[in-house]
């Protein structure tokens, strides 16, 4: 009896969750695997949104436990349909002070949801495209990181805000 009503209230949860899904968009791209190239510049198109409402995009980030270093700096550039561009250098935590990755995951490997817009609309009518490139490098040292070894998948996903506190 015990143990179905464990299911009962799994199932539940589940059903709960697979209701409130607001993402309209989610794509990724694994990288090389022997690392992240500095050169690589992982590119999505967006299909065409509701210019009328708002959105939060996020960037998906996986990492292995080969991954040597506590953040991760990144060059995101949203290109707009109408050619104007808007680049911006990014930073975004990977682990605690301990060690301790941040990342969900059961496994080595450790999964990222990393803020990258919040309540943006695409106004424009056409398609925008997001492009994500590693700008790692290491302390002391003006060149970047040939080959980011650690981080094995970038990802972007398009979520309706939620419309309930």
């Amino acid at each position: 009896m015990r143990k179905n009503w464990y299911l009962c209230v799994l199932f539940s949860y589940v059903l709960l969750i697979g209701c409130q899904n607001n993402q309209v968009f989610n794509q990724s791209h694994a990288l090389r695997k022997d690392g992240w190239h500095k050169d690589s510049i992982a590119s999505f198109k967006i299909p065409v949104l509701d210019s009328l409402k708002k959105y939060n995009v996020f960037f998906n980030i996986r990492n292995s436990n080969t991954y040597a270093f506590s953040n991760l700096y990144i060059i995101a550039q949203l290109n707009y349909p109408n050619g104007k561009q808007k680049v911006d250098t990014l930073q975004y935590l990977m682990a605690k002070p301990n060690g301790e990755w941040l990342g969900i995951g059961a496994t080595s490997i450790k999964e990222s949801k990393l803020w990258y817009l919040n309540q943006f609309q695409f106004k424009e009518n056409g398609v925008y495209t997001i492009t994500v490139q590693q700008a790692m490098r290491t302390n002391g040292s003006s060149k970047g990181i040939v080959n980011l070894e650690g981080i094995t998948d970038i990802g972007i996903e398009i979520q309706k805000p939620n419309e309930y506190p």
